[in-house]
């Protein structure tokens, strides 16, 4: 589906004028700290500095890839169940038993995680460490493959005795996996742009149908704009959740992070430039086709904002049963969740 132009008109402008508003904030912010101190100096400065994002922004952008390209991953007229982490409540989470019970519970794709060994080689875990998931200790990258083959993925999992000496999957054997089983994948990878786009460029040369059915998604800009300067036909999507910096979970009401006085006034700030980044530019800028948002800020009216601007909203994590009617009957919104077992 080709978007009309007006609209195509209406989202760069868009683009453009919150652009503009940094000068206004520039402009406003220094007669405040400093009025009448060198004002056509900072008027100039301000413009100089708008006019130069904007041609950066305007003229480094990515281009989004059309309807017909991220139809078939995303199917927008579908409701997407997605199991986090392959369904880390059901199976022990990023391995191939979780992606098998993801499958056998009726999922429609799987979220993975993408990490590195000390020695290159692209496996499947969440956090940097392997002590949360595995009956090993330190940080993954101190790991080469063999000893990495050597630790028990289902070690602390509430059914450890029934997913017994599950091992870490390379990023290549979960996606034959996926493939065979006929599910979709949405990769999560992390800040490691270089490595990153290059590993995911060769695994979508030799596996043609990810494009069709996969889509790699991020918290970090950078490596979502570095994958698709690499190979622009991948479909990706930005994650995100508000006050990231300022709270240590996703749970608005959880405490906050802990910093030295002087500098907690930063996180809060830092995060209303993060949120407007997100919501006016970055999309933009990277050429995104999907916006993946944490459960309680979705909304029809978020979905509407994201859909003028030919974007699918996908939510994450939508455990509750009532929630998950509600994303599926009321929004019709795709979404990622922990588990799909029958209750």
């Amino acid at each position: 589906m080709v978007l009309p132009l007006p609209m195509v008109l209406n989202v760069h402008c868009s683009v453009i004028f919150n652009l503009i508003s940094v000068f206004l904030v520039s402009y406003v912010t220094t007669q405040i700290v400093l009025p009448g101190r060198g004002t056509r100096k900072y008027i100039f400065s301000a413009i100089g500095t708008v006019f130069v994002a904007i041609l950066v922004v305007v003229g480094l952008r990515i281009p989004q890839l059309p309807r017909s390209a991220t139809d078939p991953v995303l199917e927008p007229n579908r409701v997407l169940v997605i199991a986090h982490r392959g369904g880390g409540h059901d199976a022990p989470e990023n391995t191939i038993a979780a992606i098998r019970e993801a499958k056998k519970n009726g999922a429609d794709g799987v979220e993975l995680d993408l990490e590195f060994t000390e020695d290159g080689v692209p496996i499947l875990l969440h956090d940097s460490t392997v002590d949360r998931t595995t009956n090993g200790s330190g940080n993954i990258n101190s790991f080469t493959f063999e000893e990495v083959r050597k630790l028990d993925a289902s070690h602390g999992h509430r059914l450890s005795s029934q997913f017994a000496n599950e091992r870490i999957p390379t990023l290549e054997e979960a996606t034959e996996e996926c493939l065979k089983l006929g599910l979709k994948i949405f990769l999560d990878v992390k800040a490691n742009p270089k490595q990153t786009a290059q590993t995911l460029s060769d695994l979508y040369n030799k596996y043609k149908i990810l494009y069709q059915t996969s889509m790699v998604i991020s918290f970090f800009p950078e490596t979502i704009y570095r994958l698709r300067l690499l190979d622009s036909n991948i479909v990706t999507g930005l994650l995100y959740r508000t006050g990231a910096l300022t709270y240590a979970t996703s749970d608005p009401t959880a405490e906050y992070r802990e910093f030295e006085t002087w500098q907690s006034a930063a996180p809060p700030i830092l995060d209303v430039l993060l949120y407007w980044s997100h919501h006016s530019w970055l999309w933009y800028l990277c050429g995104n086709s999907a916006f993946l948002l944490f459960d309680k800020e979705v909304s029809e009216q978020v979905k509407v904002y994201w859909e003028a601007r030919n974007i699918e909203l996908i939510g994450w994590t939508v455990n509750d049963s009532t929630e998950k009617r509600h994303f599926e009957k009321n929004l019709h919104i795709s979404y990622i969740t922990d588990s799909l077992a029958s209750k």
